[in-house]
């Protein structure tokens, strides 16, 4: 007995779109892709993906509609400029960091007669391109045979959380995941600045951490990108901004006080406003020190 790949259409084909929707047609489906900048999802022609003109094009005919974009606004925005080529049960999988902005978007699923899964992502351009993002997800059982295969083709395992069918308990949990990378990032980056003002060798810093129980992948990546001056966007300082204040709303309206990621949202716009908006968010390192 056969079965037939599902049909996806990805809506933003950024640093993270662009790889999920490589790694699909990688994987044998057929995917189409749209972004408001045309030529992003045209630079994925030669991966077998079809860049169309519209949200409405990439959708019309797709059993999973797949959205990759900043923010839940955008989110919507897409769906439903997407609304003519949509069909009634069509499968609809939220990858993007919206925070409690879920809610309006599983509403207006709801409202369309379109099956939510809530499925954010953890990990930044490397992983995504090598197919090893973490996938969080939550939705109706009935889909999840569905979608694990698409999960399976982006990441290296998916964790499916809260009961059945339960409305935005993946994008919660990406919530407090991210307080913990605002901590890490800027935990790098203000060590690093220290050690230079106090005239200590910051290598001597990250080989002291290295190999012990304060290591991790993320604190080599971040300060290796430091050290080097490379700031390469795997995730950007602006992007990082947004991440930090989605995490302060939902704290303010859980009363919640979360006095790091409020410093840290403050250190990201710094960065922002002199100038390193659109580096990798290792530059809020640049925070700790004058314009």
């Amino acid at each position: 007995m056969t079965t037939t790949q599902p049909v996806i259409a990805v809506l933003g084909t950024g640093i993270i779109g662009a790889p999920i929707a490589r790694n699909l047609s990688n994987n044998s489906f057929t995917v189409r892709a749209w972004n408001r900048t045309v030529s992003k999802a045209e630079a994925l022609s030669a991966d077998g993906v079809h860049a169309a003109a519209s949200p409405a094009e990439a959708v019309r005919g797709a059993d999973v509609v797949l959205t990759a974009l900043n923010d839940g606004p955008r989110v919507l925005e897409a769906l439903e400029a997407a609304a003519p080529g949509l069909a009634e049960g069509t499968i609809w999988v939220q990858v993007s960091t919206v925070g409690e902005a879920v809610d309006e978007l599983a509403s207006y699923a709801a409202r369309t007669g379109l099956t939510f899964v809530d499925a954010p992502v953890q990990g930044t351009r490397q992983p995504a391109e090598l197919g090893k993002l973490v996938v969080m997800a939550a939705g109706p059982q009935q889909v999840r045979p569905t979608v694990q295969p698409i999960f399976d083709a982006i990441g290296s395992r998916t964790l499916w959380v809260g009961e059945d069918g339960t409305t935005g308990a993946a994008s919660r949990l990406k919530l407090v995941l991210n307080t913990w990378v605002v901590a890490l990032t800027h935990g790098v980056g203000e060590a690093l600045a220290l050690a230079e003002q106090l005239g200590v060798d910051p290598q001597h810093f990250v080989d002291v951490v290295t190999g012990g129980p304060m290591d991790n992948g993320f604190f080599q990546g971040k300060s290796a990108a430091i050290l080097s001056d490379d700031y390469t966007t795997s995730f950007s300082v602006d992007n990082a901004e947004k991440d930090a204040r989605l995490v302060l709303e939902a704290a303010q309206r859980a009363g919640v006080r979360l006095d790091t990621v409020e410093a840290g949202h403050h250190r990201f716009q710094r960065a922002s406003a002199q100038g390193h908006g659109d580096k990798d968010m290792a530059a809020g390192y640049f925070a700790s020190f004058r314009a």
